[in-house]
Order: structure tokens, then sequence, then C-alpha cells
């Protein structure tokens, strides 16, 4: 339960920054981003699977990249179900898809599966 809290807050995070610099992505409110990070997290799991079942060969063709468009069709109906959560068109959640899953790789990078906080260490 605690892995999923984390990545929860991570997911997020990733929302908030992304909102910061992609024009097009707002949140009014602070809940917002929280909600809209569950309710992605939710889609990602219920819908997201079925999607990427029925666009197989476009994804095949595409070597994946068809992916960001599923990513991006994710955060364009969040936005349409979150209050708060404002995406002005599709362009703008394509590349907050984009910009989302970087920021959320990244800081998922120093995070375990049980939610432990990683550190690096560089030996010299």
């Amino acid at each position: 339960m605690r892995g999923f809290v984390i990545r929860w807050i991570v997911n997020a995070i990733a929302l908030i920054v992304t909102a910061t610099i992609i024009k097009g992505m707002d949140f009014n409110g602070i809940l917002a981003p929280f909600v809209a990070a569950l309710v992605i997290g939710i889609l990602n799991a219920v819908v997201r699977p079925f999607l990427i079942l029925i666009t197989l060969p476009i994804n095949v063709l595409s070597l994946g990249l068809f992916t960001f468009v599923i990513n991006g069709l994710m955060i364009a109906i969040t936005a349409k179900v979150v209050n708060g959560f404002n995406v002005e068109n599709f362009w703008a959640a394509f590349v907050g898809a984009i910009f989302m899953s970087v920021i959320s790789f990244i800081l998922s990078f120093f995070i375990s599966d049980k939610g432990n906080i990683e550190t690096i260490i560089v030996k010299q």
C-alpha cells in the first residue's frame, strides 16, 4: 500500500511539473493534480491495456511510439472527468503525456517497488 501511495504522489508531482512546462495544461486548486493522478492510474490499469491490445498492429508499425498517443488520450479523458484539470486540446495532452512519462520515469528511478526512496552512491 505504501508503494502505491508513493507512486501516486510521484505521478501527481510529474503532472504538476508537466502542467507548469506545457502550455495548454493547467490545474485549478491544490487537490486537482492528486485526483487527476489517481484517475490516470485507474485508467491506465483498466482502459489502457485494452487500447494497447486493440491498437497493437499500429503500435508495432510505429515501433511503440503510438503508445504516446494512447497516453495522451488518457490525459485528455482525465481532463474531461476531473474538475480543476484543464487541457486545451489533444496536442497539449499528447506533449504532456511525453513529458509526464519522462518526468515520472526519472522520479520512479529513485523509488523502489515497496515505496522506499533509493539513493545512488558514487564511488571514487
